[in-house]
């Protein structure tokens, strides 16, 4: 049971300390007398001393009004404070919707009064109870648990996905998550995909060597997949110097079909990217199999290849960096999604890093916007269950 706390009036307070004089100032016997706390008893005698207790001779009226009116100001200062804190601590909580503004409340209740949250936010302290006493609803536990889904999935894409690819990626596992909510949710809490930086094309044609004419056009929708190839060079730092990446791209399916990494960059570089390419798609005749005009794809090595198994040679237009668009933007996308987040200490490293990133997550699993949110390795595999 608990104990019943007692309360005594300024006119006993006063009797009180009128009875410390009779016992000619013992505040200890006549705490016991009256049954009172010595230190509540030596308070109210200090407040008589100092003219605040009302009914003994030193008490002051004047000296008590000035206090009351401190008391009363300094109350309206703290609460005038209070109103100049919370639009910064809730910086555009006052253009949200009330429900926003109830949680902006009971977050920061330990922070500022709720009277003045809920008179600067302009809501009714009446409302905000009402609101806090109702169960949480199945919109709010749907948008909690979508927010973990989000930030799981945002790690396990290696912060690569925008919220188009990463709405994509849910709905591929299930989730029943709109487009706006995951993009709401980014927004929120400050989702970011990795920093992008500019992709720099650095091709030399400016040689006499044999070249072919630009069949390829920039016509990069084609019907099947070893319809077209595109291919290209592109080169990576590390502490022991630059390695030299030769790929080989499948237009249709956009899979990364052949690859070479060398501390070189010769035509013998190019020369295994397309054998690899060829050994691993077994391509028919007349297969384009673009290039842009680089030395080493002017190569009688090179052309030997393209005619032995009696491909259609297609080159770029001097100068011309989109007629080669494809493969220099997967260049782009393997290195602002890899390479600068890394600082490679070896070649040896960063060749199996690079072999990773192709065969595991490019064309395993990396869904694609162009590729209706399929993987290169998705679109392969449905184009050859319906020819079958």
């Amino acid at each position: 049971m608990t104990k019943k706390i007692r309360t005594y009036s300024d006119e006993f307070k006063a009797e009180a300390v009128k009875k410390i004089a009779d016992n000619k100032g013992n505040i200890s016997a006549t705490a016991k007398q009256l049954g009172i706390a010595m230190q509540t008893l030596s308070n109210w005698q200090n407040k008589a001393t100092q003219g605040k207790l009302a009914g003994t001779e030193q008490y002051d009226p004047q000296l008590m009004a000035v206090l009351e009116e401190n008391k009363r100001l300094k109350r309206q200062l703290k609460v005038a404070e209070e109103e100049r804190e919370i639009p910064k601590k809730g910086d555009g909580v006052l253009r949200q919707t009330q429900l926003v503004k109830y949680a902006f409340v009971k977050d920061n209740q330990q922070l500022f009064r709720i009277s003045s949250m809920c008179r600067v936010l302009h809501i009714r302290p009446s409302s905000y109870y009402d609101w806090l006493g109702r169960d949480i609803s199945v919109q709010q536990i749907h948008r909690n648990q979508s927010e973990l889904l989000i930030k799981a999935a945002h790690s396990e894409t290696k912060e690569r996905y925008g919220f188009e690819r990463l709405h994509a990626h849910l709905n591929e596992q299930g989730y029943d998550i709109s487009p706006y909510m995951v993009r709401s949710i980014k927004e929120e809490h400050g989702i970011k995909c990795r920093r992008h930086k500019r992709f720099k094309v650095t091709t030399d044609s400016n040689h006499n060597k044999l070249v072919y004419d630009n069949v390829l056009d920039q016509q990069f929708d084609v019907n099947r997949p070893n319809e077209a190839w595109v291919s290209d060079i592109t080169y990576i730092w590390t502490t022991e110097g630059w390695l030299y990446l030769a790929g080989v791209k499948d237009l249709y399916t956009k899979e990364l079909v052949g690859y070479a990494i060398n501390k070189r960059m010769t035509a013998d570089l190019v020369c295994k990217a397309l054998n690899m390419a060829i050994k691993n798609k077994r391509p028919n005749k007349g297969l384009i199999m673009h290039s842009d005009r680089g030395s080493q794809y002017c190569s009688h090595a090179y052309h030997k290849i393209i005619k032995q198994h009696q491909f259609i040679g297609s080159m770029s237009g001097k100068g011309n960096c989109f007629d080669n668009a494809p493969i220099e933007s997967f260049w782009s996308i393997l290195k602002n999604e890899l390479v600068y987040h890394k600082d490679y200490k070896t070649r040896f490293a960063t060749i199996t890093d690079i072999i990773r990133y192709i065969e595991l997550y490019y064309n395993q699993t990396r869904i694609q916007k162009g590729l209706s949110y399929k993987s290169p390795r998705q679109v392969w595999f449905d184009y050859y269950r319906q020819a079958a």
